[in-house]
């Protein structure tokens, strides 16, 4: 079966503790402390595979880890770093989280690598914490906890053209008379039961067209596959819309453009507005009516489903062509019409900006700074927190300017506030990650 959706929980590696030992040497009976600091834990990456075209690996496993980072030894050695776990996925997977559905990775186009949860930050060990009124101390810092998140993965096809309509319209026949796909083919509803791409081959340039399984009423609702179909239509610039308009199942053509365009429009507003273009499809069947251009039962003369078609949606700027996909008839026409189209249109993919930075929330909610004061060293001030510790992996301390920006950060976040709340006095010590220093108030 084809897998487009999964849902997983993913976590990233604890970081090592740091370890508290003394340096024991011959003659050296107070050789002070040299505990190593602890390992990173291991990253969770996820990567573009061209090899992977489903989500199928993601079915029937739930859980996956990246290892913990070891913890540091004597004789100041460096605990070993977790191995990062990469999770291979194929292009157009969109990472959210489970519980908000905001986008957390959209990887298609050129991002093809992105570390979604990092491990922990391996502790120090306790030969970080020797001062000259405590030269033995007998602590260490533990590692940074483990990150878990439940993400969806979501496969949305990228496509250039997308092929939308009911079921039985002869989206698969057209789609394998114009490109090189070889779909299923038969006079059933939901035959197609999942997307196949197509490249249409034009002088002048190419395109990738996707036959979108067929949509019913209550589709944006979930009812039958909907969201299933829905999602693949994200990414498209233009949309075929096919309708029978020989009424084969007695279906009305303008009716059923409508019902569609509602569920594109309750599914996702943006989807109605994108350019269409009508397919009245099943001309090769009008020609055997006999009513066509005659009189209908009543005597009158019908209106050919065309000329409606054309009098209902051209106005609206929807332009229709009448093809056959079983003979042929019209199916050029349309394709470089198609194609005039995408030329026009902007040539960036179709991208889903990141709405969810797994660094800076948790649990759903952004994740705030820490002050606290040191239960192990006096007159001393952690400040920790994810924003923070990202500040500090683009800020050059060593300038004028890098540090006055520091400042600046401590002040409007409120950080400084919060040390004079918890009572810290000029020449207490305020140690942030790597870096620490003494304060004084402005």
């Amino acid at each position: 079966m084809f897998a487009d959706r999964a849902k997983i929980i993913i976590r990233s590696g604890k970081g090592g503790d740091g370890h508290v030992s003394f340096r024991r040497e011959k003659y050296i009976p107070d050789g002070g402390p040299d505990g190593g600091d602890g390992g990173r834990g291991g990253d969770v990456i996820f990567e573009v595979d061209d090899g992977e075209n489903t989500l199928i690996d993601y079915r029937h496993r739930r859980k996956f880890a990246a290892k913990d980072g070891e913890p540091g030894g004597k004789r100041r050695c460096h605990g070993a770093d977790g191995d990062d776990l990469i999770l291979k996925v194929p292009a157009g997977t969109v990472v959210k989280e489970a519980q908000s559905g905001q986008v957390i990775a959209d990887l298609s186009g050129e991002n093809r690598r992105q570390t979604i949860l990092r491990g922990g930050r391996g502790g120090y060990g306790n030969m970080h914490y020797a001062t000259p009124t405590m030269q033995a101390p007998k602590y260490a810092q533990p590692g940074q906890e483990a990150r878990e998140l439940e993400v969806v993965l979501e496969l949305k096809m990228i496509a250039d053209v997308g092929l939308i309509g009911f079921p039985n319209v002869g989206k698969s026949t057209f789609l394998s008379r114009v490109t090189n796909a070889s779909p299923k083919i038969a006079n059933y509803h939901f035959t197609t039961l999942s997307p196949n791409l197509g490249v249409v081959d034009l002088e002048g340039g190419g395109f990738v067209i996707a036959d979108i399984p067929g949509l019913i009423e209550g589709a944006s609702e979930g009812a039958g596959l909907g969201h299933e179909f829905l999602r693949h239509v994200e990414r498209t610039k233009v949309m075929i819309h096919i309708v029978d308009a020989a009424s084969v199942e007695g279906r009305d053509p303008v009716d059923d453009i409508y019902k569609i365009n509602a569920e594109l429009r309750a599914y996702r507003a943006v989807l109605a507005e994108r350019p269409q273009v009508i397919a009245a499809n099943k001309l090769d069947a009008l020609a055997d009516n006999p009513q066509e251009d005659g009189a209908g039962a009543s005597g009158e003369a019908a209106e050919h489903p065309l000329s409606r078609l054309k009098k209902e949606f051209e106005p609206q700027g929807i332009p229709v062509f009448g093809i056959s996909a079983v003979s042929g008839q019209g199916v050029r026409e349309l394709l470089l019409h198609v194609q005039r189209m995408l030329q026009e249109l902007p040539t960036e993919p179709v991208f889903f900006e990141q709405e969810y930075d797994p660094q800076l929330h948790y649990n759903g909610q952004k994740l705030p700074f820490t002050v606290e004061k040191s239960a192990e060293e006096p007159d001393t001030y952690v400040v920790e927190g994810p924003r923070i510790e990202r500040m500090l992996g683009y800020t050059n301390l060593d300038s004028e300017k890098g540090f006055q920006f520091f400042q600046n950060f401590l002040r409007e976040n409120g950080i400084l506030e919060q040390l004079e709340a918890l009572g810290i006095q000029d020449g207490n010590t305020v140690r942030i990650y790597n870096l620490q220093f003494d304060y004084y108030k402005e």
